[in-house]
């Protein structure tokens, strides 16, 4: 299971997801740009920022409900650990 964090272009807004398949869940985030009843696709919310992976449901969604709960600073600092510059994430050419 994966909690993974987003933004969009401008980094002015963070979006906080879960899913057991990262590609897969990006992929559906990117297909709903524009798309007005949805959170990512309103707020074009598609560029991965960082993402936990845990081996179960339950960690993962405890994670996803503590990461909601903090500050936007808190999440900041949370991306900040794993992804200093702040550059989209390439699950392609992610090592792991």
């Amino acid at each position: 299971m994966y909690i993974y964090l987003l933004t969009n272009p401008s980094r002015s807004v963070l979006y906080t997801g879960i899913t057991n398949n990262l590609d897969r869940r990006l992929y559906e985030h990117g297909q709903s740009l524009g798309t007005v009843g949805k959170f990512t696709g309103r707020y074009q919310c598609n560029l991965l920022m960082c993402f936990e992976v845990y081996p179960d449901a339950v960690q993962a969604i405890a994670r996803e409900k503590e990461i909601k709960g903090w500050s936007r600073a808190k999440k900041e600092a949370l991306i900040a650990t794993m992804n200093p510059t702040w550059e989209p994430i390439d699950l392609s050419a992610w090592p792991g």
